[in-house]
């Protein structure tokens, strides 16, 4: 028995070392070593893409900004969302222009400064600010920021005509230039990309401008349909979020299905409560018959008119059927909040201020919320200073300068060219608290008197001129002015 047991051992084939290790091979190779990159039931549909980002744009832009118009013209939340682009990045007064030209020992020649600011004050007018005159500085920059949070981008044409000492600005919507507008580049030509002429290393050159509206019904004649405007006459206002995007997306972009499923949803339960509270019904009998009722529509329906208190007696053998929804129903407060907050963290705001829900909130909570939401639009702030109101001074100093409206010597430019863009500032959430945090952080000089007013949107000269103005007038009147600056205070009351 025993040998017969070693015999069909013997006869039995067994994998070789080389065959097993094979087969471990396969099987640690069929697995992936990122759990985000596996494919499986629940990751079917989670494709991903590897297109590039204008290939993307090409494909979605269009459909995106119409969508996101949409939203800002009937959705509540969007529009809350671009007042507060407005209101936070721009502000009531705008960001305001700070001339900084210094002599040869690097003091401030102020009186270069006012000269720069009052001529820059007068050129913001509506009437020579734009070529339509109608907007002035600050409304050029509310335009813009709204533009750009709304479309995902913004032309800006900076004209300089010969009948004007000054440039004018012309503000132009994205879709004038037109994203599938895309050519390879040769040895006689440069590559054009979403209608951007571009260098090798994909600087715009030049820009390919709708000489219509996309949108409007006017009829194009002569067949010209683009014109070429070089780079130099053109802001083009985006946010960059990958290496070589030539045109904005829409802020929105991610939140637009969001709301829009919200509104849809609003607009349900608001006409399911208007139909639960009509307490509606319907009159049954077994035959169908006996029942008259009080008049016919158009399509010959019977209807039946009710008022309030009246009781009406049905004919024999007839029953009267409730319709009574119960709506709206008990989750919808929850459900609304939960939809928001996802769309809040895609705008980048804080739940509280984009619903105008204070339910629950305390001092604490608010306070984190929103200085981590100031330091969002600090961001957009310095970002719109740099991209938007620099290159619209320098053009505008470049074409005044030496002028009769800014009689300074073009040798100089350099000097004149130095600025300080200062964006609105924020009221505090605790005065009294954050009044004696700073004033403890100036006494152990880890923050300056002109960062504190930085902060609230002011500039420190500014203040100290108007504290020494109303100092002196007191004095005039006999009335006493505390020179010294409050101290640290510690007490905890």
């Amino acid at each position: 028995m025993m040998n017969w047991f070693r015999r069909l051992r013997a006869q039995t084939t067994q994998p070789s070392d080389d065959v097993i290790n094979r087969i471990f091979s396969i099987n640690a190779h069929s697995r992936r070593s990122f759990a985000a990159a596996n494919q499986d039931r629940l990751t079917a549909n989670f494709l991903g893409t590897d297109r590039s980002i204008n290939e993307e744009l090409v494909r979605d832009l269009a459909t995106m900004r119409r969508r996101a118009r949409q939203l800002a013209q009937d959705n509540d939340y969007s529009r809350r969302f671009l007042g507060m682009v407005k209101a936070n990045v721009v502000g009531p007064n705008g960001i305001t222009l700070q001339a900084r030209p210094r002599r040869e020992d690097g003091s401030i020649d102020k009186l270069d400064a006012n000269a720069i600011e009052n001529a820059w004050a007068d050129w913001g007018k509506p009437a020579n600010c734009t070529m339509n005159a109608r907007l002035s500085w600050r409304d050029v920059q509310r335009l813009a920021i709204e533009t750009v949070a709304r479309d995902g981008e913004v032309l800006v044409r900076i004209i300089k005509p010969r009948d004007r000492l000054t440039i004018g600005l012309h503000v132009i919507e994205a879709d004038y230039l037109d994203e599938t507008l895309n050519q390879k580049a040769t040895k006689n030509r440069n590559e054009i990309r979403c209608g951007v002429e571009i260098s090798t290393y994909g600087k715009p050159i030049a820009y390919f401008i709708r000489t219509g509206h996309p949108g409007d019904g006017i009829v194009q004649f002569n067949g010209r349909q683009y014109q070429k405007i070089p780079a130099r006459q053109l802001i083009h206002l985006y946010i960059t979020e990958r290496p070589g995007q030539m045109r904005g997306t829409p802020w929105q972009h991610t939140a637009i299905r969001r709301l829009n499923m919200l509104g849809g949803y609003e607009e349900a339960e608001l006409v399911a409560a208007r139909v639960a509270a009509s307490k509606m019904g319907f009159f049954t009998s077994p035959d169908a018959d006996g029942y008259s009722g009080s008049d016919t529509d158009s399509s010959g329906n019977l209807i039946s008119d009710a008022e309030p208190g009246l009781f009406e007696q049905l004919p024999d053998g007839m029953s009267f059927q409730t319709f009574d929804p119960q709506h709206p129903v008990a989750a919808f407060s929850d459900f609304v909040r939960a939809t928001l907050r996802g769309a809040a963290s895609g705008l980048g705001v804080s739940y509280h201020t984009l619903s105008n829900d204070l339910e629950g909130v305390n001092y604490s909570s608010i306070r984190s919320g929103v200085l981590e939401e100031r330091e969002h639009w600090k961001v957009l702030q310095t970002w719109f200073s740099e991209q938007f109101c620099e290159p619209v001074y320098q053009a505008w100093l470049n074409a005044i300068i030496g002028t009769r409206l800014l009689d300074l010597p073009a040798a100089n430019q350099q000097k004149f060219s130095s600025v300080v863009w200062q964006p609105r500032g924020w009221a505090w959430v605790d005065p009294l608290k954050d009044v004696q945090a700073n004033a403890k952080a100036v006494e152990l000089g880890v923050q300056t008197r002109a960062e504190i007013a930085a902060g609230s949107g002011r500039d420190l000269d500014d203040m100290l001129e108007q504290l020494a103005i109303e100092k002196a007038r007191m004095d005039e009147l006999g009335l006493g002015l505390n020179d010294e600056l409050p101290k640290g205070g510690t007490d905890e009351n």
